[in-house]
């Protein structure tokens, strides 16, 4: 039994390297508004790579964070995005190692349902992750990522919830957009943009209800402190632009992998 669940957390890391490299050539493409067709190449010198410099994290550190052809240095971005997404999708794959026991002690089939929710889970991990970088660089959330997100975790909600488990992440969705439509309108738009009213939605069809709580509680609790921190350093001011879909993101994770554990310990707190 060890040795399978060991299979899965190895293939969860080397598939989330591989679309940690995906990912990274998505985000580049979809700056500078170009298609997906075609091999990578260096941006830097357009040479087309070979298929050496195409390992994830491995060809980066090999090639000492250059290009081979032109020498220029190769943003961080590209394996820390690797790194990132192979880290998740193993935490994805934990979350579900009593579910594998289980499956394996009844029957050596693994059941499509759970294989079901585990590709599911990748793709809205690898969603978030893009919306994240994307927010962080150029402080704006991509339609044509979240929408699709919202429409595919809908669909999938509504085929495996129950008929009140789906009212649950409605409500989830809409209360949270609400909520952060109304701080858009009272600040006219100087606090958080429109694109986070949106995230919103997409984020409360994920968690549901409790979860979202704890996913927005976290997300303005880390936002609160890298915020202080910034202006003690200097970096901003009060009227300083920060995106903050990363620290809802970051909070959406954590609720995701751990919100019931969240929600736990803050309510044994206010009890004791």
């Amino acid at each position: 039994m060890q040795y399978i669940l060991l299979f899965y957390y190895v293939g969860a890391v080397v598939f989330g390297l591989a679309i940690g490299s995906f990912i990274n050539c998505f985000i580049y493409r979809m700056e500078i508004g170009e298609s997906l067709k075609g091999r990578s190449y260096c941006p830097s010198c357009k040479h087309i790579l070979s298929w050496q410099d195409l390992f994830p994290v491995i060809s980066f550190f090999f090639l000492s964070g250059r290009c081979r052809y032109c020498h220029k240095k190769i943003s961080w971005q590209y394996p820390l995005v690797e790194i990132l997404t192979g880290l998740i999708f193993l935490l994805i794959i934990s979350n579900f190692k009593f579910q594998i026991s289980n499956q394996f002690q009844i029957s050596n089939q693994f059941q499509i349902s759970n294989a079901l929710n585990i590709l599911f889970l990748f793709y809205v991990a690898s969603s978030l992750i893009i919306i994240f970088i994307y927010d962080l660089k150029h402080f704006i959330i991509p339609d044509k990522v979240l929408f699709p997100a919202i429409i595919i975790t809908f669909l999938y909600q509504l085929i495996n919830s129950q008929n009140l488990s789906i009212l649950n992440y409605i409500l989830a969705g809409i209360g949270a957009a609400l909520f952060f439509l109304l701080i858009f309108l009272i600040s006219s738009g100087r606090w958080i943009g429109f694109g986070d009213v949106k995230l919103a939605i997409l984020l409360g069809f994920i968690l549901g209800f409790p979860n979202i709580l704890a996913g927005l509680f976290l997300a303005f609790l880390f936002g609160a402190i890298i915020g202080l921190e910034l202006m003690m350093f200097g970096k901003k001011g009060l009227k300083s632009e920060v995106p903050f879909a990363p620290f809802l993101i970051v909070g959406t994770f954590l609720a995701m992998l751990f919100g019931e554990e969240i929600i736990a310990w803050y309510i044994n707190i206010l009890l004791f």
